[in-house]
C-alpha cells in the first residue's frame, strides 16, 4: 500500500536524518559540507553530494534476506538521484536512438511513473546532473541549454515531468563543444565544464554566463565537484581548483599536473584520469582533493590540500589486479577507496577515445584503501584486494559498509568476461576489504551495471542503474 503524500514526506524526513554508525562499525566523517542549492546529501548527485564523496549518511539494507526488482526502462541509467520528497529521479539514455530521458520513479517499486526526453548531445551529455534544493533535476541538454526539470501532479493526480526553466549556454561555448559536468556553488550559480576544456558559471536567475578556456589540448571527460572553497576540475592533463570573480568569471587558484601515462588504458573512457575530483577531510570534510592518475604500469592516488594545491601524497594503488580506474574515488574523513575498471568491457566508447594501451586486457578487478595520516604528513596503503567491482562503490557512514555490484566470470577462477556473466549485489567491510554479504541479481547483458553508481535511498533501498534500467535492492 502506498503512503499518502503527507505521510510519505514525514517518513522521508525521518529517514533522511543522520543515523549513528551501527554497533562495531568504523566511524567515518564528516561528509563534505551540505550545499544549500543541492538536494539531500547522499542522493543529490551521481557521487552523492557536490563534493563527490560517494558516501552517504543513509544506511543500506539491514541484516536479513534481500530481494531485488528490475525496472526495465530500455535505457542505460547512470544517474539515479532521490529528492527530499523521497521520489527517485533518473537520467537515462535510451538504447534505441540514444535519447537522454528523465524518469520519475515509484519509490515503492522503482518503476517509471513519468518520463521526459531531452535533446540528444554527446555520450556524456546523458550522464551528469544533480537535484537542486527544490528536487528539480538540473542538466544541460544536447542543444546546450541548462534545464531544471520538475515533477508535478496533474489535475487527475497523475505525475508529469516538465522543464521548469531553461537558460541557453550555446552562445558561450566553442562551436562543436558540449557540457560534460555541472555542479552548483554556494552562491547559487551553476558551474559547468565542457569536453573541450572550457569552464564556466551560469546564473539562471539573472541569465549571466561567464567562461574561461583551460590550456589548449586539455579536455574534460568526467564531472566536476564544488565545495565552499571552490570548484575542482580534472582535465586529461591536470587537476584544478577554481573560484569565481565578482562577475562570475572563473579564475584558476591552482593547477597540479599528473602522470597521464602512454595512452588510454583498457577499461577507461579517455586518456587521462578517470576521476571526478573528490573533496574530503577529517575536520570540515573539504580540506583535501583527490584523484587517481593514469601512470603505467601502476596508477597512483594523488591527494592535494584544497586551499593551496600542495601535494600531500602519491600512493600506488590497485596493485593486486588491473591498475587503472575510470571511477571517482570514494573518500570521507581520512579514508579513500579506489576501485579498478582496468579491462572492463564497455560496449561503446566516446568519440575520439582512440585505441587503448595495451589494446586489450582482462578484467581482474581490484579495490584499494588509502588513509591520510592524522597529521597530514602523507598517506598509507591500508589494503589492496581483488574485489571485482562492476559499479562505483558507495560508502554508508550510517552502517559502515561499502556497497557495490560484482561481475563474476561464467567460469569460476578465470578473468574472462562475456554477455552471460552473473552479477551480484555486494557489501564490503571497509576495515579489511573483505566481501561480507552478496545477493545474486541476475545474469547477462540486461544486468550489466557498467561501472555506474548505485544510490542508497531512504528506507535502506539501493537503486542501481544498469544498461537496461534500474535495479531496486532491499530487505524482503
Amino acid at each position: 500500500m502506498r503512503l499518502a503524500l503527507p505521510a510519505l514526506a514525514a517518513a522521508v524526513l525521518l529517514a533522511l536524518a543522520p543515523a549513528a554508525p551501527a554497533a562495531g562499525a568504523e566511524a567515518f566523517g564528516p561528509l563534505p559540507p551540505h550545499n544549500p542549492y543541492a538536494g539531500p546529501d547522499g542522493t543529490a548527485t551521481m557521487h552523492g553530494d557536490t563534493g563527490s564523496s560517494d558516501a552517504t549518511p543513509l544506511p543500506g539494507p539491514a541484516a536479513g534476506s534481500l530481494t531485488s526488482h528490475r525496472a526495465a526502462l530500455a535505457s542505460a541509467c547512470p544517474t539515479v538521484l532521490v529528492g527530499a520528497d523521497g521520489y527517485p529521479v533518473a537520467l537515462c539514455t535510451a538504447i534505441f536512438g540514444l535519447t537522454p530521458t528523465v524518469h520519475l520513479l515509484d519509490p515503492a517499486t522503482g518503476d517509471s511513473l513519468a518520463s521526459l526526453p531531452i535533446a540528444k548531445g554527446s555520450l556524456l551529455g546523458g550522464v551528469y546532473a544533480y537535484l537542486d534544493d527544490r528536487d528539480r533535476l538540473v542538466a544541460v541538454d544536447g542543444g546546450g541549454s541548462l534545464l531544471r526539470v520538475g515533477h508535478h501532479r496533474t489535475a487527475t493526480g497523475a505525475w508529469q515531468l516538465s522543464v521548469d526553466s531553461s537558460l541557453p549556454l550555446a552562445s558561450a561555448l566553442p562551436s562543436g563543444d558540449a557540457v560534460t559536468g555541472i555542479s552548483p556553488d554556494w552562491q547559487g550559480r551553476v558551474w559547468f565544464a565542457t569536453g573541450g576544456g572550457t569552464v564556466g558559471t551560469a546564473d539562471d536567475r539573472t541569465g549571466t554566463v561567464r567562461t574561461l578556456a583551460l590550456p589548449a589540448g586539455e579536455t574534460v571527460a568526467n564531472s566536476i565537484s564544488t565545495a565552499p572553497g571552490g570548484t575542482a576540475v580534472a582535465t586529461t592533463y591536470a587537476t584544478y581548483l577554481l573560484t569565481a570573480a565578482a562577475d562570475g568569471t572563473p579564475q584558476i587558484v591552482w593547477r597540479q599536473p599528473y602522470d597521464r601515462g602512454p595512452g588510454r588504458k583498457p577499461g577507461q573512457l579517455s586518456w587521462g584520469t578517470g576521476s571526478t575530483p573528490t573533496f574530503f577531510g577529517p575536520r570540515t570534510g573539504g580540506e583535501y582533493v583527490t584523484v587517481v592518475d593514469n601512470a603505467a604500469p601502476t596508477v597512483n592516488l594523488l591527494v592535494y590540500r584544497a586551499d593551496s594545491g600542495a601535494q600531500v601524497c602519491s600512493v600506488p594503488v590497485l596493485k593486486a589486479g588491473g591498475s587503472g580506474s575510470e571511477n571517482s574515488p570514494v573518500a570521507v574523513g581520512n579514508a579513500v577507496f579506489v576501485a579498478s575498471t582496468y579491462g572492463y568491457p564497455y560496449p561503446k566508447l566516446p568519440e575520439g577515445a582512440g585505441t587503448s594501451v595495451p589494446a586489450s586486457a582482462a578484467f581482474r578487478g581490484g579495490l584499494s584503501r588509502v588513509d591520510v595520516r592524522a597529521d597530514g604528513s602523507g598517506c598509507d596503503l591500508r589494503w589492496d584486494t581483488l574485489v571485482r567491482s562492476a559499479a562505483v562503490p558507495r560508502l554508508s557512514t550510517a552502517d559502515g559498509l561499502i556497497r557495490t555490484v560484482l561481475r563474476d566470470p561464467v567460469i569460476p577462477g578465470t578473468t574472462t568476461t562475456s554477455e552471460l556473466d552473473p552479477y551480484s549485489y555486494a557489501e564490503v567491510d571497509p576495515a579489511t576489504g573483505r566481501v561480507v554479504r552478496t545477493k545474486w541479481l541476475g545474469s547477462g547483458f540486461v544486468f550489466d551495471t557498467l561501472q555506474m553508481v548505485g544510490s542508497i535511498a531512504p528506507g535502506g533501498v539501493v537503486l542501481q542503474g544498469t544498461t537496461t534500467g534500474v535495479l531496486r535492492i532491499t530487505n524482503g
